[in-house]
Parts: C-alpha cells; sequence; structure tokens
C-alpha cells in the first residue's frame, strides 16, 4: 500500500493545488471521491484495464460517466493519469487529496469506537477536547464496538489512543507475561 501511495502522491498534490489555485477544493474532492468510486466497480475497472481502449477513450468514457461533476481540468487530469496507466491509483489519488484538504482547513477526521453509544454531549465535548489538543477542526465520528468492554478507542490518521478496558487488559497481560 505504501508503495501505491507514493505513486499516487505527486498525482493528488497537482490536482490539489490545481483546486486550492482556483478556489474549488470541495469541488475537486468530490469529483475525486466520485472517479474513485467509479473507477472501483469491477465492470468498469475491467474495463480501464482493458489495452484495446486507448487512453483517450479511457478518460472520456470515465468522464461520461461522472459528467455531472466533471470540470474541463478534471477531464485533463483523467487524460493525464490514463496516459500514465494510472487511473487504478484513483482511490489513493482521492484519500491522498482529502488528507491534503483536511490540512489545509486545518480539520482532522476522527473516528471514535466505543463499547457503548456516545451521547452527543458526550461527542461535543470530545470533539472539543481534541480540538484544542490537536489545534485543529474535528470531524468526529463514532462507532460501537461490545468487544471494547468499556472506554473507548480514539483513531486519526497515525494517531491512536487507546482508552479501552480490553487495550488495558492486554497491556497489563503483557506486562505479566514479561
Amino acid at each position: 500500500m505504501a508503495e501505491l501511495k507514493t505513486v499516487a502522491r505527486p498525482y493528488a498534490k497537482a490536482a490539489f493545488d490545481v483546486a486550492r489555485e482556483n478556489n474549488q477544493v470541495v469541488e475537486w474532492d468530490n469529483m475525486l471521491s466520485i472517479f474513485a468510486h467509479s473507477a472501483s466497480d469491477s465492470n468498469f475497472s475491467q474495463a480501464l484495464a482493458n489495452p484495446s481502449f486507448s487512453a483517450e477513450e479511457k478518460a472520456s468514457a470515465l468522464a461520461d460517466v461522472c459528467t455531472e461533476v466533471t470540470t474541463t481540468e478534471g477531464k485533463a487530469f483523467l487524460l493525464t493519469l490514463a496516459e500514465n496507466n494510472r487511473l487504478t491509483l484513483l482511490p489513493v489519488i482521492s484519500t491522498l487529496f482529502n488528507e491534503l484538504k483536511l490540512n489545509y482547513e486545518k480539520a482532522v477526521d476522527v473516528v471514535v469506537t466505543s463499547a457503548f453509544p456516545l451521547t452527543t454531549e458526550q461527542e461535543n465535548t470530545l470533539a472539543v477536547s481534541l480540538g484544542k489538543k490537536l489545534d485543529r477542526t474535528i470531524n468526529l465520528s463514532s462507532e460501537t464496538d461490545a468487544d471494547l468492554i468499556g472506554g473507548a478507542v480514539i483513531r486519526t490518521g497515525d494517531l491512536i489512543i487507546d482508552g479501552s478496558v480490553r487495550g488495558k487488559l492486554a497491556k497489563l497481560a503483557e506486562a505479566i507475561n514479561s
């Protein structure tokens, strides 16, 4: 996966630079997300991988499928990807673009997994607290996992804060076994 990110990063950065220059970051994020979703479709991905279609035909087909969101720059971007046999990287490019967008907006996506559903007040308190700690606007989403027993696990990018009972028991078991 790291290799795909390495190859996709320059494309995501170039797309982000164009989007930022034209004040279209949100539009590009949406467009790339739709491109990625379309390119991930099993039938469509087979067509994109078919060598009997030219790069221009592949780019045009994808642009036509996503015609409602595709801009002139978006078509040019797809053609560049197609000419370099990189259309399969669209999901990774979209993810990297979204990371660049969130960093630009000083925002971060945070997923909180807890043993029990969080109340709106708890989510708001957690978002405010994390916002101060990370100096970012927090886009919080929560999910439940009864296997945690109690507490919560907070994930954002590479940062993981494990405050779950399961995590504490695992640390205790590791300490006893060593």
